[in-house]
């Protein structure tokens, strides 16, 4: 699995960085970045993906 930020789409919202603190973080543009693809797991991930409200995180399965 593969996960990373469409940094076209990015706005910022930081949702991600509280359902899945240890996966994603916020960068000094203010945008998101995938700190760890594994640490809180597929569920947080997927949860994650599914609250951005500009639909910015990708997941690829492998």
């Amino acid at each position: 699995m593969r996960v990373w930020i469409d940094k076209e789409k990015c706005v910022g919202s930081a949702t991600c960085t509280i359902i899945a603190p240890n996966v994603f973080d916020i960068n000094e543009d203010g945008q998101a970045v995938v700190a760890n693809n594994e640490a809180e797991g597929i569920n947080d991930i997927n949860k994650s993906a599914d609250n951005c409200p500009v639909q910015a995180i990708v997941i690829e399965k492998k």
